[in-house]
């Protein structure tokens, strides 16, 4: 499989052969994750520390679960209990679990840029589960798996990214990748939630959903980053839903099998109406969930190998 990279940073900096790489080895692993069996030793021996400085329900869990089914020994580090709280910087951190020797690192935080100074820092492999307004890598890895699995493919697709883009690391992440997929992009939010520069994405913009879902593949809702926000960013929610929310009407002028996507959680009854949601013909929500755990492993599993390979390579120079 083409897939380089030492660590998961970002998607900018993989190409679109080893982002179809990650997802035709999570296409195994969901058939894995179906089986009354679900184990696997391909990560035995090794050590995961799940590092989270931000809340996480679905993103924690799943690396979690994908490291135990490939049998990794893992760790969760309470930040909240660390010594992170009593002032210890990022880089004393890194350190003191770089003295650890864990194999895999997995970090979320709130500042964009630092699992990359963390990643720095240590010599295992780093996987970005979200910082700031930056990146977060596996969350488009995901939404793609669920999209070529819905769709039949990922590449020259009309996708409709709605809602709060500009405090959206989602966003960020599938816009690279589905642009690196040559897809037609358009981006839908009142000008307050739309970030500066976006242009240079090489989108559609649009203030009106109605016309930004027409002829959609693909609708993906954005969560109201409330705790982001700062300032006045919409009037009120019941107006927000009213204009931005998605409902069977907006809904309409997308094609009739257009998929609706959520990365959540969902605040439902102001991103979207909890019948869409629920609508198993057009809601893959609950898949994008599965397929979270599926392409994490694979994510794991590919960074384990380049890991291994590496140290051999170590091991050779220092015997010769």
């Amino acid at each position: 499989m083409s897939f380089r990279a030492r660590h998961l940073l970002g998607i900018e900096h993989l190409s679109p052969a080893e982002i179809l790489s990650v997802l035709d080895l999570a296409d195994r692993y969901v058939d894995l994750n179906r089986r009354t069996v679900k184990q696997s030793d391909v990560l035995a021996g090794l050590t995961q520390i799940n590092m989270f400085f931000e809340n996480s329900t679905r993103t924690q869990a799943s690396f979690e679960l994908a490291g135990k089914r490939l049998g990794a020994d893992v760790m969760n580090m309470s930040v909240a209990q660390s010594s992170v709280k009593k002032g210890e910087t990022l880089i004393d951190t890194a350190m003191t679990l770089n003295a650890m020797r864990p194999d895999l690192l997995v970090v979320r935080h709130p500042s964009s840029g630092a699992v990359n100074l963390l990643a720095s820092k240590v010599n295992c492999a780093v996987l970005n589960a979200g910082d700031g307004r930056h990146e977060h890598p596996t969350q488009a890895l995901l939404d793609a798996l669920t999209i070529r699995r819905a769709k039949g493919r990922i590449q020259r697709l009309t996708v409709a990214i709605c809602g709060d883009i500009a405090h959206s690391r989602v966003a960020r992440s599938n816009l690279i990748l589905l642009g690196k997929m040559e897809c037609n992009l358009r981006l839908i939010a009142p000008p307050t939630l739309m970030p500066p520069g976006v242009e240079g994405f090489g989108c559609e913009l649009y203030d009106d959903m109605k016309k930004g879902l027409k002829g959609a593949d693909v609708v993906m809702m954005l969560r109201l980053q409330k705790e982001r926000m700062d300032g006045g960013f919409i009037p009120s929610e019941r107006e927000y839903y009213h204009r931005y929310g998605l409902d069977a009407e907006k809904l309409s002028f997308a094609k009739p099998d257009a998929i609706v996507m959520h990365p959540g959680p969902m605040n439902r009854g102001v991103e979207i109406d909890g019948e869409i949601a629920d609508d198993i013909n057009r809601s893959v929500i609950q898949e994008q969930v599965e397929m979270g755990v599926a392409v994490r492993m694979a994510c794991m599993d590919l960074l384990a190998r380049n890991l291994r390979a590496e140290r051999g390579r170590a091991a050779v120079g220092v015997m010769v």
